[in-house]
């Protein structure tokens, strides 16, 4: 069964924090945090679609101006998504730069830029290309249990931690992962085909299994097709099982609010990125710098029963001792030996 989404950190776990996940059969992919993104292929930042900023610090969102140069003169509309100030940050940003001769682009890249305020609560705006980036189409919008995007295929939850700056976590759930049993297919006379993904949508969708299902194929040059109830297809050919769970964290004090959003957020986790930025031995620093040792990462994960770890954001004062900090996070939480940043 092939996972849909694909995630890799770009850089390693000393540099700064961009996680790029690839979406199987989506063509596209999403984004978490902005740090330095040089090493990704302008291949690859152009299939972006949504980007996921938790906080507007320089090691979190240096990357959007690198963003914004590859993304310039195509036809392409790119959603970001941070915490409050994030619609003004991003205005700043564009102001920066001198816009006279955008006019005159055949293509009109836009920005859709969302800031949470507060729980339930965020502002969006548009930033288009033709009009030099000006801020427009402002509104308030409600949000249900902290979701900011809600697609067929998935959703992206958050919450709102405390990093003495507010700083966002973020949960990625695919709806459910659907496979499809070929041997059942051919047994039933049935061909692969485009109706395959208009399948997998219907019941994403919810459809009723009473319905009737259109499938259909090419034969001779000539369209064929046959109308099957939804149940039977599902019963005959389906497996239907809970989708991947990817969650992101990153930069927070270990203090119990944001100690009970995390565990909520994340709980049962398929993968957690999540900050171990300091030994134990140094909490006072971590706590400090309101960041996370690798012995309450652990915690966290162990906590929320994720099933794997991945580690990022370590100091540099730990340079080439890594090794540390990833033994004292697998001492306390399910750190997985082949799951490493890239």
């Amino acid at each position: 069964m092939r996972p849909l989404f694909h995630p890799k950190l770009v850089n390693d776990p000393f540099g700064d924090p961009a996680l790029y996940v690839d979406c199987l059969f989506e063509k596209r992919a999403l984004m978490f945090d902005l740090g330095d993104i040089r090493k990704l292929a302008p291949r690859k930042i152009l299939r972006l679609s949504h980007i996921f900023v938790s906080h507007a610090h320089m090691d979190h969102f240096m990357g959007f101006d690198w963003l914004l140069r590859i993304s310039l003169g195509r036809e392409k509309v790119m959603h970001l998504f941070g915490p409050a100030r994030f619609l003004e940050q991003v205005e700043h940003k564009l102001a920066a730069y001198t816009w006279n001769l955008v006019a005159n682009y055949s293509t009109d890249f836009t920005l859709v830029v969302t800031e949470v305020q507060q729980e339930g609560l965020a502002r969006t705006a548009r930033f288009r290309c033709k009009t030099g980036f000006r801020r427009e189409t402002e509104e308030e919008l409600s949000m249900i249990d902290g979701i900011l995007v809600d697609e067929e295929m998935f959703r992206v939850r958050c919450i709102l931690l405390d990093h003495k700056t507010p700083c966002l976590g973020f949960a990625l759930e695919e709806k459910a992962h659907i496979n499809i049993w070929k041997n059942c297919l051919a047994e039933m006379g049935l061909p692969t085909g485009p109706w395959l993904s208009e399948l997998r949508q219907a019941v994403l969708r919810g459809e009723p299994d009473d319905s009737l299902f259109r499938v259909w194929w090419k034969e001779n040059q000539q369209i064929r097709e046959l109308h099957i109830s939804l149940g039977q297809l599902k019963s005959r050919i389906l497996r239907i099982v809970p989708g991947q769970k990817i969650s992101y964290i990153t930069d927070l004090i270990y203090q119990p609010e944001n100690v009970r959003k995390v565990v909520k957020l994340v709980r049962g986790s398929d993968l957690l990125f999540i900050e171990a930025g300091f030994l134990q031995q140094d909490a006072g620093h971590a706590a400090a710098r309101y960041h996370l040792t690798a012995r309450q990462a652990g915690e966290l994960a162990k906590t929320a029963a994720v099933r794997n770890v991945v580690p990022f954001h370590f100091s540099p004062c730990y340079s080439g001792r890594e090794t540390l900090l990833r033994d004292e996070l697998a001492e306390y939480g399910p750190i997985s030996p082949d799951v490493r940043p890239v």
